[in-house]
C-alpha cells in the first residue's frame, strides 16, 4: 500500500510535474483588456479576442498560476450539460432561448476538441459521451425524467437496461443508465497549462502571482500595482468570494477527488469501460468519474460542501473522513477495487450563483464583463462563455450574446450564519435522501425535496 498525496494543488497537476513559472505584475499598466484569473474562462477568452483583434492589447492575471483554481483541479469532464437549470432559462427567457443555450453547449464540446486538435495540446480527449447509472429504483425513476427532459431541450440521450449499461461500465448494481453521445474524457492540467501556452504565443501577457485586491470601471488592483482597461473581465469563479465586495455574489462549493494507481489489464477485463466515458450517478450526493489515459479510475464527489464566512482551502488538502467517503464510493461501484491503493486526494471550489445557474456579461458604461457560476459544469461552459465575451467586448451582434445566461442575474447569497446553515442543511438532507432511497423506495425521498427548496431549485 502506498502512502496517498494530499493535497499539492491536484492530481493533474502533479502528475506533469511543476509548472513553467511566469513572472509577476511590477508596475502599473494600460492595456485595451485586462482578464482577471488564468483559468478556462480567462484564457478562452483572451484565445477568442485575440484571435478575432491581433492588434489588441490583453493580459492575464491570476493570484497564483495557470489552472490553479477548478481548470486544474476538476473532473475531467468536457459534457454538454447546461451550468443551471434549462427549465429556469425557459420560465424567463422562454422554451426556444433555452434549447438555443443547450445547443450552444453541444457545440462547445467539439470546439473544445477542434481547438485542442489545431492548436496541438494533447490533452488525452476521448470523446466517449457521458454515462449516468441508477442504483436505485428512485434514482432509475429520475434518471428516466431526466433523459426524456434532455431530449426536449436538445441532448440525444438513450435510456439503457441494466444489462447494456453494464456491458459499458461493470457498476455493481446498476439497474440501468442513460447515454449521450455530446462529451468527452480530457486531462484538466494539460488543457489548461497548453491554451496558457498558445495564447502567449498569440502575445498575450500572463501575469502569475499577482492577486486582484479589487476590480473597478476600467480598472483592476494588485499590490504591485493598476491595471488600466477599457474592459475588466472577472474569471474568478470559486475564488469571487474573495474579492470583499463580491462575498455574498457566489457560493465556493467544495468538491473532492482521488485516484488509484494504474490498474493491471486483467482489472480492466472486468470493469470494461473501453469507450472512454465519463462516469456519473444519478444520487442526490452524486458521484463522477473517469478512466484516465494510463488506466486509473479518478472519482470525485462531495466532501465538506463549504466552509464557514466562505473559506477557501487553497493547497486542495482533503479531509481523511472526506477520503474515506470516496474510497466508500469507489468500491461500492467497483469491488474490484477493494485493495487497489489510492495514490492522490484532492479539493477545490466551484462558483455557486444563489439561482445556480451561470452567467456571462458585460456592462459596456464601466467596461466590467464576468462570467462563471458554472456550479461543476464548466470546462465546456467556460468556451462558450469565453466566445460570449469575445463578441459582447468586440459589439458583434452574434447569436451568442443573445442566449439566455447573457445579463443573467441572480440575488446574493444570504450573509453568515444562515448561508453555512443553508449549505449544511442542505447536503444533511441530500445524504438523508440517498439513505432512504437506498432501502428501494421506487419515488424521490422527502428530504430531496426538503434540500432543493433550501436550495431554491
Amino acid at each position: 500500500m502506498i502512502d496517498t498525496v494530499n493535497g499539492d494543488v491536484s492530481f493533474w497537476h502533479a502528475q506533469l510535474g511543476p509548472h513553467r513559472p511566469r513572472a509577476p505584475l511590477r508596475n502599473s499598466i494600460s492595456v485595451d483588456v485586462c482578464i482577471v484569473g488564468a483559468g478556462l474562462t480567462g484564457l478562452w477568452t483572451a484565445y477568442y479576442l485575440k484571435q478575432a483583434s491581433p492588434a489588441m492589447s490583453i493580459v492575464v492575471v491570476d493570484q497564483r498560476f495557470v489552472g490553479f483554481g477548478a481548470s486544474g483541479r476538476n473532473g475531467g469532464w468536457l459534457s454538454a450539460a447546461v451550468a443551471g437549470s434549462l427549465d429556469r432559462y425557459a420560465q424567463r427567457r422562454g422554451v426556444d432561448a433555452a434549447c438555443a443555450l443547450q445547443r450552444a453547449m453541444i457545440d462547445a464540446v467539439d470546439e473544445v476538441i477542434r481547438v485542442a486538435h489545431d492548436e496541438g495540446i494533447n490533452a488525452d480527449i476521448v470523446k466517449g459521451g457521458v454515462l449516468r447509472v441508477a442504483r436505485t429504483p428512485s434514482q432509475l425513476l429520475r434518471l428516466s425524467k431526466a433523459s426524456a427532459a434532455a431530449r426536449r431541450w436538445g441532448d440525444s440521450q438513450t435510456t439503457l437496461s441494466a444489462e447494456s449499461t453494464r456491458q459499458r461500465i461493470n457498476v455493481a448494481g446498476a439497474l440501468g443508465g442513460s447515454f449521450s453521445a455530446n462529451g468527452a474524457r480530457l486531462h484538466p492540467a494539460k488543457l489548461v497549462r497548453g491554451l496558457a501556452d498558445v495564447v502567449e504565443a498569440m502575445g498575450v501577457a500572463i501575469y502569475e502571482a499577482t492577486p486582484v485586491t479589487a476590480i473597478r470601471p476600467h480598472e483592476a488592483v494588485t499590490p504591485c500595482g493598476t491595471i488600466s482597461a477599457q474592459f475588466v473581465v472577472r474569471a474568478t469563479e470559486g475564488f469571487t468570494a474573495a474579492i470583499p465586495s463580491m462575498h455574498r455574489l457566489w457560493l465556493p462549493m467544495n468538491s473532492s477527488m482521488i485516484v488509484t494507481v494504474p490498474l493491471p489489464a486483467a482489472t480492466w477485463d472486468e470493469i470494461g469501460w473501453r469507450g472512454g466515458e465519463t462516469l456519473g450517478d444519478s444520487a442526490h450526493t452524486f458521484m463522477y468519474a473517469q478512466r484516465t489515459a494510463d488506466g486509473r479510475v479518478a472519482v470525485g464527489g462531495r466532501g465538506v460542501p463549504y466552509r464557514y464566512g466562505s473559506r477557501i482551502d487553497r493547497n486542495g488538502e482533503t479531509a481523511p473522513v472526506t477520503v474515506a467517503e470516496l474510497r466508500k464510493v469507489l468500491t461500492e461501484f467497483f469491488p474490484v477495487l477493494r485493495d487497489v491503493p489510492v495514490e492522490h486526494a484532492w479539493s477545490g471550489v466551484l462558483g455557486v450563483p444563489r439561482d445556480w445557474c451561470a452567467t456571462v456579461g458585460l456592462d459596456r458604461a464601466t467596461g466590467l464583463a464576468a462570467a462563471g457560476g458554472y456550479v461543476g459544469h464548466g470546462v465546456a461552459a467556460t468556451n462558450l462563455a469565453g466566445r460570449t465575451l469575445r463578441d459582447l467586448i468586440l459589439d458583434h451582434d452574434s447569436d451568442l450574446i443573445h442566449l439566455p445566461w447573457v445579463n443573467w442575474r441572480a440575488r446574493t447569497w444570504e450573509p453568515e450564519p444562515l448561508r453555512w446553515l443553508g449549505v449544511r442543511a442542505l447536503y444533511l438532507a441530500y445524504r438523508a435522501a440517498d439513505r432512504a432511497e437506498a432501502s428501494g423506495r421506487s419515488t424521490t425521498s422527502a428530504f430531496a425535496r426538503v434540500a432543493d427548496m433550501i436550495a431554491g431549485r
